[in-house]
């Protein structure tokens, strides 16, 4: 495993202490990646970094979505707000708006994290999403996210999105997927947080 300085790489909600490399999945015409194991109570925070991922599927949405089962079901209930800030290449639309279509109000549907994604052969997105406490058996477990991604308009598009999942069981599997078609390309990888 490897240590990463997290003031180095400009990470929010990681500076405490460093990132210890865990798990790093390479999507090749995917339709999900999933990490199973790994999400346990050694750290408080957990750090997904999504480096180029492309979709198979022009206009599909980023999703994810959490699991108290180790990967045998991915519904836990969620509550989320998210906003987006764009703007098109041809510089004639800009926005920076809430999306309500896109949060969540005690739903176990898969959270969105960037939409109509292009696939276009240079068409990609990046962020991260940042876990608390999966392991808790007290509290929710709260969820930041931050992606960027080239839309299917030719337009850039920045969604936060922010929520929790409304469990006190331990989150120990987190999955990741288009809303529809393949993930064609790109990696994510998991980092524990140290304190």
């Amino acid at each position: 495993m490897s240590t990463y300085n997290a003031l180095k790489y400009n990470v929010p909600f990681a500076s405490a202490g460093g990132l210890i490399a865990l798990s790093t999945q390479t999507a090749s015409s995917s339709a999900s990646v999933s990490f199973t194991s790994g999400i346990d109570s050694t750290y408080s925070e957990y750090l997904f970094i999504f480096n180029n991922i492309h979709p198979a599927t022009d206009g599909a949405f980023f999703q994810f979505n959490l699991s108290t089962d180790s990967g045998s079901n991915y519904n836990v209930t969620k509550t989320s707000t998210a906003f987006r800030n764009f703007h098109n290449e041809a510089d004639s639309q800009n926005l920076l708006d809430y999306l309500d279509g896109l949060d969540l109000a005690q739903s176990t549907d898969f959270q969105t994290l960037n939409e109509n994604q292009g696939n276009a052969d240079d068409e990609c997105l990046s962020g991260y999403l940042n876990l608390f406490e999966p392991s808790s058996s007290v509290f929710v477990k709260h969820y930041l996210a931050k992606v960027e991604g080239y839309q299917l308009n030719n337009a850039s598009n920045g969604q936060n999105t922010a929520g929790y999942g409304n469990t006190t069981s331990a989150i120990n599997a987190v999955q990741f997927k288009m809303s529809s078609g393949n993930i064609d390309a790109g990696t994510i990888q998991m980092f524990g947080v140290v304190k």
